[in-house]
């Protein structure tokens, strides 16, 4: 039983899911915005939303924390110089999400999520 049990699994054990993320969240940061599941760009929302609060405040400290998660120092120096200074004034909400239809082959429902 699942009681008190957050988010999803998307089917993936523990380890598999948090590598999940972090290439999705890489993707989005790099890209701007990336097609997926429905399910996998709302589970990414959570996941990546407090990575840009952190960055905003551009400390040493949340930048260690945020290589920590982030994979290249590409997508860290972009996130940190680039994405972060533009949501300064913003208190939350980076992201949205774009229902875009069922995918051909199984019929899953896709999804865009990009940066506000």
């Amino acid at each position: 039983m699942r009681h008190k049990k957050k988010g999803k699994t998307l089917g993936r054990v523990k380890a598999q899911r948090i590598a999940l993320m972090r290439s999705l969240a890489e993707s989005l940061i790099l890209h701007g915005g990336i097609e997926t599941t429905l399910a996998k760009a709302k589970a990414l929302r959570p996941f990546v939303e407090p990575l840009i609060t952190k960055a905003k405040t551009g400390t040493l400290a949340n930048r260690r924390q945020l290589i920590k998660v982030l994979y290249t120092d590409k997508v860290l120096n972009m996130l940190m110089d680039d994405i972060a200074p533009r949501y300064k004034d913003r208190a939350g909400g980076y992201t949205r999400i774009i229902k875009l239809g069922f995918r051909q082959s199984d019929g899953s429902p896709i999804a865009r999520i990009e940066l506000v």
